[in-house]
């Protein structure tokens, strides 16, 4: 009788192994999802910061070069001051040839009579007509009897003019001439002892004579005329009446008179006297 068969001897029979649990495998997808997210977090992070340092560097530049440019601009502001300063100073360089030519077209010998001397065109022509000043002495011959009529000479041409006012205290003489010319610029302030002056006029009938000398003082005149003003250019007879001029091509004064038997002492009529009291500046 054959009985049931017996198990193989040495033999085993394997299990199949069971498939993974799906489960852990999501756990595995997820984490590393965080890893990754963290990962892009870190990156956004650390970009964020170094744009952020970018800016700053950017708006630290901008601040930098506009402080430079408005440095800049101010060494600019102080190198055209100080340009416009040096162009000043050169123009007060005194220089008497150049005051001279700017001054001898408006001076004129001038005949009044039996007596010559110097006058001068001012202040802008009116409607063709010129004013003139000269010292009232020159032509005190021919006010006084009552005539008005004196010649002008320069260049070799001869002017009519007319004396139209007079101020005998301060030894003025208004002129009036039909014949246009190129009235001289007057100062606007005083004069100061030490400063440079040039006297044009015609001494002893030399026209177009020109004289240099520094104002020596300004000085109170006597019988009731107001200051004269003192230089020590050399002037002589026929210089009555000339201008005055400082560097700026100005008239300062109206050459007057020189001390007798002396030299280097002469003396003017401020020219704001005549400005002040006939309105022809």
């Amino acid at each position: 009788m054959i009985g049931p068969p017996a198990p193989v001897s040495g033999a085993a029979i394997s299990a199949v192994p069971a498939a993974p649990r799906p489960r852990r495998a999501g756990l595995v997808l997820a984490a590393v999802a965080v890893v990754f997210t963290l990962v892009l977090g870190t990156i956004a992070i650390v970009q964020a910061r170094q744009i952020s340092d970018l800016r700053g560097d950017l708006d630290s530049a901008r601040a930098e070069a506009q402080r430079v440019q408005a440095s800049d601009d101010q060494r600019l502001d102080s190198l055209e001051g100080q340009v416009t300063q040096l162009g000043e100073q050169a123009g007060r360089v005194f220089d008497p040839q150049a005051v001279a030519a700017a001054v001898l077209p408006s001076v004129f010998r001038i005949t009044a009579g039996n007596l010559t001397g110097t006058a001068f065109a001012v202040g802008p022509a009116s409607s063709g007509n010129s004013r003139l000043l000269t010292a009232y002495h020159v032509v005190q011959e021919i006010w006084g009897r009552g005539a008005n009529r004196v010649e002008l000479e320069r260049d070799g041409q001869t002017y009519s003019a007319t004396v139209t006012d007079v101020d005998q205290a301060n030894d003025i003489a208004v002129l009036s001439s039909s014949s246009e010319f190129a009235g001289l610029a007057t100062a606007t302030e005083p004069v100061q002892s030490g400063q440079q002056v040039v006297v044009v006029g015609s001494p002893l009938g030399l026209t177009d004579s020109v004289t240099v000398g520094v104002v020596s003082a300004v000085r109170q005149g006597e019988a009731g005329a107001g200051e004269l003003i003192q230089f020590d250019a050399s002037i002589n007879p026929g210089n009555s009446g000339g201008p005055v001029v400082n560097t700026a091509k100005q008239v300062v004064g109206i050459a007057r008179l020189k001390a007798k038997d002396s030299e280097g002492i002469g003396l003017a009529t401020p020219i704001q006297t005549a400005c002040a009291k006939f309105r022809v500046c």
